[in-house]
């Protein structure tokens, strides 16, 4: 799979850093006990965490904010998908198990408090780029809302945007009938290459434990 970083990304945020993690013949399914228990346990734990820590003091969701202000995004109008899962968690409205893939997918997004997105690969059509949104770039995100990208963190491929930091299409939903996904990893500038290595290595496993298939990752910077 080619995966780009639109240069004027590059230009605007020089320490971009972006994972890439494919996943092939892999099986979509209801999430398992363990992570259904870990996820849910992990979000108690964030819950009474936030009642001594502002989410404003957290570094990695300033940081992602940070982001979003550079490229001319409110922050405070288009939350970072990370964010808005520690916020709802504030609120105690805990995310439900929706599909194994979905929950190891906001499960490491709480943990490394970062945005990640997957996407069924099989809807996809080569090659991928992540830019900064124009007037032109919206789609059906799966809350049912269509969402305009101008000026905001949007992937692409062949057929038009379908990701984002901030809210996912439907066009390329993982579903229990997927068999080959994609998930794209919006690591933080301040992050280290050998961070982020083993973090998107300790994503893969976690994923390949569940779903069988085969995995490969990249980062792009």
């Amino acid at each position: 799979m080619e995966a780009i970083v639109a240069d004027a990304l590059k230009q605007m945020i020089p320490s971009f850093k972006l994972g890439i993690i494919l996943y092939h013949h892999i099986v979509v399914d209801d999430s398992p006990q363990m992570l259904k228990g870990r996820l849910q346990l992990f979000q108690e734990s964030i819950y009474f965490d936030l009642q001594e820590t502002a989410i404003a003091d957290i570094p990695e969701l300033a940081e992602w904010r940070k982001i979003f202000k550079t490229i001319g995004t409110d922050p405070s109008r288009y939350r970072p998908s990370s964010e808005s899962l520690y916020r709802r968690i504030q609120k105690k409205s805990f995310i439900s198990t929706i599909h194994s893939a979905a929950d190891v997918n906001n499960f490491f997004s709480l943990y490394y408090k970062i945005p990640i997105g997957i996407y069924d690969l099989d809807k996809l059509e080569e090659p991928i780029t992540i830019d900064i949104g124009t007037e032109q770039d919206e789609y059906m995100a799966i809350n049912g809302r269509t969402v305009n990208f101008a000026q905001k963190l949007v992937s692409k491929d062949m057929h038009g945007p379908f990701g984002s930091p901030i809210v996912d299409s439907k066009r390329t939903a993982v579903t229990k009938e997927t068999k080959n996904a994609i998930q794209i990893v919006y690591l933080l500038p301040s992050m280290q290459r050998e961070q982020c290595e083993k973090i998107l290595e300790s994503m893969k496993n976690m994923f390949f434990q569940i779903h069988g298939g085969e995995a490969a990752f990249q980062l792009l910077t």
